[in-house]
């Protein structure tokens, strides 16, 4: 253990009165009368069961997962192939080397302030609110049933928080109880080993404390669970049985084929616990619209409502379409890129890169599984909004209402009967669709036991996995097994898994994690992020346009293009052409394979101790995460 600065205890000292204070976080109940704050002290706080409710609140706030692209410090960990956004954006781009870099102060969210001002400011801040309820709890005067939820509760979001600085860092300084000015452990960066070990153990810990909770849904609807704990727990076991923390080809760090053993116990005792505690899927195209416990695959939730001040999430603005009918100011992050509209299977589960599959690239919308259509809005797709129904998108350049900004649009998390005029925030922050974000469910458990099944040998169960998975979202069976018959083995197993999770989280910002995690991210060097799309024929293009956007005889709502046979290759493509393109076309991915697994410590965290190194293949650094 080791002391470190005067100006690093008093920012220490600051902490703990900030985390006594914490009655002013958000997530106040009307009938919670707050004492006066300049009397607050920790046995009072720590007695009380509306202070420890408001400042566990707090801690949630901080902590749990938004809808991607909410909060701005976390932008660059959602950077992908799977939109055009990542190849646009001034920040996000430099993750994928698309026309400049990552520096080493780019991936900020510890050590930019001493305190959380902003989500993402500093996540320390979040694990020493953490320590103090799991130092502090045991102690208190509550009743052991109370205290188990409340430390359950401390122990899974403790664990969340590590979870992601290792997978963004590799090992980090592992602090595990409440610092004081006076014994402050800065003693250097543990081990990834040393790190998923304790994230481990904390997520046994909340499993066990939480074990028999059962939330009232009015008003705890969202709080963590024992469910919860274990499948979290399949997810980082995952991780660290995968290629970013358990290469295959590297002598340094051989491969550990036990990982996988681990991996696979932990995501089997998720399945289990999910099919005993009833969760199940649930139709795709009203996954994100069916809330509270009538969603029966969500089992990790963050609220949100368009009721309640400063409870508004952006994500239906930014997937709408622009015009004063849609409301939206849609986002790039939301336009598919060209790879995920490949990795939709056809109907029947064949790949579209395979002989005889049927795919024609110029009707590319046409036969392929249900979720590409449930996904993605594309030229001429019926997709309700505002409450129209039979209302139909078109999103070629120069179409009448003004309104196509975008080749493609994302219809998975918006609200069809919203009001265009309720879609941004108004007055407090109230509006928008309200929305939960589902941050893990049942489709990811199935997924994530699959992947364990594949890599330890049994392939028959993994295709037993992935076939219940397929069934139920729509694809045929087919004379290829859901398109199963074409994973003859591991490899070809494991493309198709990864294939999959591409096509089923489309848009919910796992993507960059699975290519982190499998060290697939720099393999997309070379490559450019675009998308294609429609714009209408070069051939009498007036002419069509005036013919496509005139009103049917009779009507002063419909118009001639709303009638088109969109799905018959003679009349669609008379009118259009697919062959606009948009994203980056100049300037292609280009990823350092020794920088983007682990990224950099920022100055202003590396600067505080003189016990911390600089991660391997940034500035000179020493530190090497994956050594024991």
């Amino acid at each position: 253990m080791k002391v470190i600065k005067n100006t690093q205890k008093t920012a220490v000292k600051s902490l703990v009165a900030l985390c006594a204070l914490a009655l002013t976080m958000t997530g106040c109940r009307k009938n919670f009368i707050t004492p006066d704050h300049a009397s607050i002290d920790d046995q009072a706080m720590w007695s009380d069961p509306g202070a420890v409710n408001l400042f566990i609140n707090g801690t949630y706030f901080n902590i749990m997962p938004d809808y991607p692209w909410e909060a701005a410090a976390y932008t660059v960990e959602y950077a992908s192939d799977e939109n055009t956004g990542s190849a646009l954006d001034a920040t996000v781009k430099k993750v994928l080397g698309v026309g400049g870099y990552l520096t080493s102060n780019d991936i900020k969210i510890i050590g930019t302030k001493y305190q959380n001002t902003t989500k993402g400011d500093n996540k320390y801040f979040e694990i020493a609110r953490c320590n103090l309820g799991i130092y502090n709890v045991p102690n208190s005067p509550f009743d052991a049933t109370t205290k188990k939820q409340y430390l359950g509760q401390f122990y899974m979001l403790r664990a969340m928080d590590y979870f992601d600085l290792v997978r963004m860092y590799g090992g980090v300084p592992l602090i595990l109880k409440p610092q004081t000015p006076t014994d402050i452990d800065l003693s250097g960066r543990k081990s990834a080993k040393t790190c998923f070990n304790a994230i481990f153990a904390d997520l046994d810990s909340a499993a066990t404390n939480l074990n028999g909770v059962v939330w009232n849904a009015a008003t705890d609807y969202g709080r963590l669970t024992q469910l919860a704990a274990v499948c979290y727990k399949g997810r980082a076991a995952l991780t660290w049985a995968s290629p970013q923390f358990n290469p295959t080809d590297d002598a340094t760090h051989p491969f550990d084929a036990t990982r996988w053993d681990f991996a696979l116990k932990a995501n089997e005792a998720a399945y289990n616990l999910c099919l005993a505690q009833g969760r199940a899927l649930m139709n795709y195209s009203t996954l994100f619209l069916t809330e509270g416990t009538a969603n029966t695959e969500a089992i990790i939730v963050k609220e949100y409502s368009n009721t309640l001040p400063k409870r508004y999430q952006g994500v239906e603005q930014r997937t709408r379409p622009a015009g004063t009918l849609t409301g939206g100011s849609p986002s790039d992050f939301y336009v598919a890129s060209q790879k995920l509209m490949d990795a939709y299977t056809m109907a029947d589960g064949t790949p579209i890169t395979q002989a005889g599959s049927g795919y024609d690239a110029d009707m590319y919308f046409v036969g392929r599984d249900p979720r590409f259509a449930q996904t993605i809005a594309y030229n001429g797709c019926p997709w309700k909004l505002s409450g129209i129904t039979g209302r139909i998108q078109w999103s070629y350049p120069g179409e009448i209402e003004g309104a196509a900004t975008k080749l493609y649009y994302c219809k998975r998390f918006s609200d069809p009967n919203l009001a265009a005029s309720s879609v941004p925030a108004g007055t407090n922050d109230v509006g928008g669709n309200g929305l939960d974000w589902i941050e893990m469910r049942f489709a990811e458990v199935i997924l994530n036991y699959a992947e364990c099944l594949n890599e330890t040998g049994n392939l028959s169960k993994a295709k037993d996995m992935v076939r219940q998975l397929r069934s139920f979202r729509g694809i045929s069976q087919g004379t290829h097994d859901y398109g199963l018959d074409f994973a003859a083995s591991k490899d070809q197993m494991r493309e198709l898994i990864y294939n999959e999770r591409m096509v089923e989280f489309a848009f919910e910002g796992k993507r960059g994690w699975d290519l982190r995690r499998t060290r697939r991210l720099h393999l997309l060097t070379g490559s450019f992020l675009t998308t294609t799309g429609e714009q209408l024929s070069a051939t009498n293009t007036a002419a069509k346009k005036t013919q496509l956007e005139a009103y049917i005889t009779g009507s002063t709502s419909v118009r001639n293009r709303d009638t088109l046979q969109v799905n018959k290759r003679s009349s669609y493509r008379y009118f259009f052409t697919h062959n606009l393109v948009a994203g980056d076309p100049k300037n292609p991915v280009s990823i350092p394979a020794n920088q983007c697994y682990f990224y950099a410590l920022p100055s202003t965290f590396l600067l505080s101790s003189p016990t911390l190194d600089q991660t391997l293949g940034w500035d000179n650094g020493t530190f090497d995460p994956l050594k024991d």
